[in-house]
């Protein structure tokens, strides 16, 4: 098992390396590539070519590809200075550099939005594992049934329906129009029960979306294993149903589960874009989408670094569960 996760986590830091690579080189060789010059990003609508060169300097624009990228990896992992020959400041690691437009680090820029973020994933993934597993189960235990019928009619109308229509939809009803729930973001630790109460309905609505996929998920691979022949086997040595469902027939079917749950929690984390579009919450999502319309490359790339790290954070975890639900993968 140490063996495994060993060489699992080798290859997330080499992942990790490879998406650091591509990102700098969107960010950094296309628009040089392209006649366009980072430095210009920085110094707004002023165009003096002294002010450009700068900034040029002091952001080591003026530098070697390599040399840039290798500044840029060694200010994610100790830290990097940014000197314009009188002054010097220090951008602490991780450093992703600092904002075009409000010439703020980027680090805990982000940091401040993955509150949000996170508790968005956190509680709608809890509920969308729960319900659309249980659904999905039942609806293969009792398969041609009318529950059947109507649970994945159902799921398929989660599934179709995108969530900035639910989540308009259900803000309009329950909060404007019943006042069920309130539509001001409160911190955690500010308020617990202001935070639950404002993040039920986004959970709900974004649960709505995954849950209609694992159910029918769930229901096809467990109709699939159920027809296998080591659970016809146990049924016929007497093991009780209860026993065949939840010890031989579930361990088969968590395997598809965990692999989409690690990317969908993953990319989550990253930044749940639409939803918290919707829902007017300031996550890592809604500052992507800010940042794309002012054209503020460095938290770009920041937070596309931030997912990137949490999609393989995610897989890794998902690679060492698959060895702990299936022996199998240890054993290959």
């Amino acid at each position: 098992m140490l063996v495994y996760f060993i060489r699992r986590l080798v290859n997330v830091v080499a992942m990790l390396l490879v998406v650091s690579a591509v990102t700098f080189g969107i960010f950094f060789m296309v628009p040089k590539l392209t006649g366009t010059d980072p430095a210009t990003y920085y110094v707004g609508k002023i165009t003096d070519p002294a002010a450009i060169e700068g900034i040029r300097h002091k952001m080591g624009l003026d530098k070697s590809i390599p040399e840039q990228y290798y500044l840029f990896l060694k200010g994610l992992v100790v830290g990097r200075d940014y000197s314009t020959g009188v002054d010097v400041t220090n951008c602490a690691a991780p450093c992703f550099g600092y904002s075009f437009k409000t010439e703020r680090e980027v680090w805990p820029v982000l940091l401040d939005r993955l509150g949000v973020t996170a508790s968005l994933a956190a509680g709608a993934s809890v509920l969308w594992l729960t319900f659309g597993t249980a659904t999905g189960v039942v609806s293969a235990l009792k398969r041609r049934t009318l529950l059947d019928r109507v649970t994945m009619t159902t799921a398929l109308a989660g599934v179709s329906l995108p969530i900035y229509f639910t989540g308009m939809l259900a803000s309009a009803v329950f909060v404007y129009q019943l006042g069920w729930f309130p539509h001001d973001y409160v911190e955690l630790g500010t308020d617990p029960v202001a935070w639950f109460q404002n993040m039920l309905l986004p959970w709900i609505t974004l649960a709505f979306l995954y849950a209609a996929t694992y159910a029918r998920l769930t229901r096809a691979t467990l109709l699939e294993v159920l027809g296998e022949d080591y659970i016809r086997t146990a049924r016929a040595k007497g093991l009780g149903e209860r026993t065949v469902i939840g010890k031989h027939a579930m361990r088969s079917t968590l395997t598809p589960i965990l692999t989409v749950f690690g990317m969908d929690l993953g990319a989550l984390i990253g930044g749940a874009v639409l939803t918290e579009s919707t829902f007017n919450f300031r996550g890592l999502g809604y500052e992507a989408v800010s940042s794309i319309a002012s054209s503020d490359l460095p938290v770009i790339m920041g937070v596309t670094l931030f997912a990137g790290f949490f999609i393989i954070l995610a897989n890794l975890v998902v690679d060492v569960l698959y060895a702990v639900v299936d022996p199998r993968v240890r054993l290959a």
